[in-house]
């Protein structure tokens, strides 16, 4: 057995191997390649067609992509979760001969586990018969519970304690370079930014708490505590957008480029 493998060249290349050489194949034309192009671009303006009004071009785009990832994950999670860790566990002796050699040899304790794995599998497949369905709760309410168990400790760590030790700052910074002399400037900018940040913690945390009127100077730093919320909202927001202005730009760039040939950005088809 033997394997080719094939890699995408630049349009010129291919031009000039056709022209030196019109019966050579060593560079070709890949027509599943470009059939895929032409389903890509096909199904691109599909989806950019609901910006004119909802039509069967969108739904049938919007059908497939949420078909083709269904049956993708649905797939990955079959033979990289199911076949190695359940089946693998359950018949070892069957999985390595049949589909995966290099399995290694699950432990008793690992077999036990995936027997009632598997009985809550079944358990929550319940919920498909007409009668019975409450027995379904059970599993999920295992899986809550579990996760809530595991996770709870890492959150704790990373969202709760984490945030506040990165809070706790030296109000006042020296900065030094290499030679170990105080740069005034960089000092300067890193106190300013440490008093900002535990100046706005604490008045975030002021609007936020409402066992006490917010007049005076607790409703003064409350109302500063707004203004740090909606910069925060509205900068988290600008950035979605410009991630999503992103994406846009690189679907026009594959319609123009890779597609139309309007466009060589990479001059990749012209000298």
């Amino acid at each position: 057995m033997s394997w080719q493998e094939w890699k995408q060249v630049p349009p010129l290349e291919f031009i000039a191997a056709q022209k030196a050489n019109p019966a050579q194949t060593e560079i070709t034309l890949s027509w599943p390649r470009t059939i895929g192009l032409w389903l890509a671009a096909f199904f691109t303006l599909a989806i950019f067609s609901f910006l004119y009004a909802d039509n069967p071009f969108y739904k049938i785009a919007e059908s497939l992509v949420v078909g083709v990832s269904a049956a993708y994950w649905g797939v990955i999670g079959f033979w990289d979760t199911l076949v190695p860790k359940m089946f693998g566990a359950l018949t070892p002796g069957l999985v390595k001969s049949l589909v995966q050699p290099s399995l290694i040899a699950p432990e008793m304790l690992q077999q036990i586990s995936m027997v009632f794995a598997l009985i809550l599998g079944v358990m929550m497949l319940w919920r498909l018969l007409p009668r019975g369905g409450w027995i379904s709760a059970w599993p999920l309410a295992f899986i809550v519970g579990v996760t809530a168990g595991l996770k709870i400790v890492s959150h704790v760590e990373s969202d709760l304690m984490a945030q506040a030790a990165a809070t706790m700052k030296p109000l006042v910074v020296s900065v030094t370079d290499a030679s170990g002399a105080t740069n005034m400037w960089e000092s300067w900018w890193a106190s300013v930014a440490n008093v900002l940040l535990v100046t706005g913690v604490i008045c975030c945390l002021t609007y936020f708490f409402f066992s006490v009127e917010h007049k005076g100077v607790v409703g003064g730093a409350a109302r500063v505590g707004i203004w740090y919320l909606m910069i925060t909202f509205g900068a988290a927001f600008g950035f979605t957008v410009m991630g999503r202005i992103a994406l846009l730009a690189a679907r026009v760039e594959f319609l123009f480029d890779d597609w139309l040939w309007l466009i060589d950005p990479n001059h990749f088809r012209g000298l």
